[in-house]
């Protein structure tokens, strides 16, 4: 054989074992690193700020449900079908980000964002923009615990700032929270160029959680700070959010959604939103609704906590006693006709007993929030596990 010919074979078959390797490599990558980004072979080129800008839907975010089902806006909690399905103020309550979080890896020590909010509305009477439209940064420590990092301060629809800056030298876990009480159109994150950015996909089998505004976060003061970002946390499991301010009323077109969910166990927290009648009509039908579909996962039920002022206000008080014994009635026919893995969750004491727990005597502060995920965390230990 001609060495012409020799050196042509050993070169197709050095080029054919390269390509064996490299696709035996991919199929053998952990299920926990399916869905990244290779930081390696799909790095953006810095831009003329000196920065590297990543777009988080290139690599998805936790709390957004049904990923592959059409959207409207790539960041809506629900699927574009819900518009057909769930009440007008639902779906529009939908297109706020609640809940959901990004998370990343990098040793980078300034952290940029550039994102686009739906509404130009950044806060509310009752609740800082750091709240309503705010990206809320946490990151592990040595010890693997989430801590605060900081928090965006929007003044404009469109916010392109440093969100952190500084940061001690070190390669770690991020996670960020989007805002709770407004849309997002688009979302980046930036590093410097040559810093190390790997992109984290979303977790599996959430505790989804369907409710009122409260669920929806007001009033937080951060987007980290709602209960169920905090149990998220305390758990380090994934959340969704469910919550529609005004409009948890455990609608069924809203449990068509739920159940389509690999859940790891749900929380229906509607009470808040409901009166008694409501909740004799609707609550065991949801419960069905969602035990038909999914047999085997925990249901949570919560009674809504009691106004931080109805202890002086006898018509609010006697509106609370009569919703908490409406879900109690529902709760033991559940449990007579069968229901298996049901919770309970009391409400009298879910802000505390001082009165110090919500802004306006309905909507938690952070320190309601704070003692509602105390309440909240030993029943949905129990529940999960």
């Amino acid at each position: 054989m001609k060495p012409n010919r020799l050196f042509w074979l050993a070169f197709a078959m050095s080029l054919a074992l390269s390509c064996s390797v490299e696709t035996t490599s991919a199929q053998d990558k952990p299920s926990s690193e399916i869905g990244t980004l290779d930081p390696e072979m799909a790095q953006p080129k810095p831009s003329a700020d000196g920065l590297v800008w990543y777009d988080v839907t290139t690599w998805d975010v936790e709390g957004r449900i049904l990923p592959d089902q059409e959207r409207l806006r790539w960041f809506d909690r629900l699927p574009a079908s819900a518009q057909q399905s769930v009440t007008s103020n639902v779906w529009n309550l939908s297109r706020h980000s609640a809940g959901m979080m990004v998370r990343f890896k990098t040793d980078a020590t300034n952290i940029h964002v550039h994102y686009k909010l739906l509404s130009a509305n950044l806060a509310m009477q009752h609740m800082p923009a750091t709240g309503v439209s705010g990206i809320d940064l946490y990151a592990r420590d040595e010890n693997g615990n989430w801590r605060w990092v900081q928090v965006t301060r929007p003044n404009s629809q469109e916010v392109k700032t440093v969100l952190a800056k500084d940061i001690a030298p070190g390669d770690r876990e991020f996670a960020a929270y989007l805002p709770l009480y407004n849309g997002i159109d688009s979302l980046s994150i930036g590093v410097p160029a040559g810093s190390h950015f790997q992109t984290l996909a979303p977790r599996s089998k959430p505790i989804v959680f369907y409710g009122t505004s409260i669920t929806h976060g007001a009033c937080a003061s951060r987007p980290g700070m709602v209960h169920t970002a905090i149990l998220g946390r305390r758990f380090d499991h994934p959340v969704v959010n469910l919550g529609f301010s005004g409009n948890g009323k455990m609608h069924q077109a809203v449990g068509e959604y739920l159940v389509q969910i690999d859940a790891a166990v749900y929380v229906i927290d509607c009470l808040p939103n409901m009166n008694a009648k409501m909740v004799d009509e609707r609550c065991v039908p949801l419960v069905n609704q969602i035990r038909a579909a999914k047999p085997d996962t925990p249901i949570v039920l919560v009674e809504d906590r009691r106004n931080t002022n109805s202890w002086i206000l006898p018509a609010r008080d006697a509106h609370h006693t009569a919703n908490h014994d409406a879900l109690k009635q529902a709760f033991k026919r559940l449990t007579d006709d069968g229901v298996e893995q049901l919770y309970y969750v009391p409400g009298d004491e879910l802000y505390g007993t001082d009165g110090d727990g919500a802004t306006d005597g309905s909507h938690a502060s952070d320190l309601g929030f704070y003692r509602q995920a105390d309440v909240f965390e030993p029943i949905l230990r129990a529940a999960i596990n």
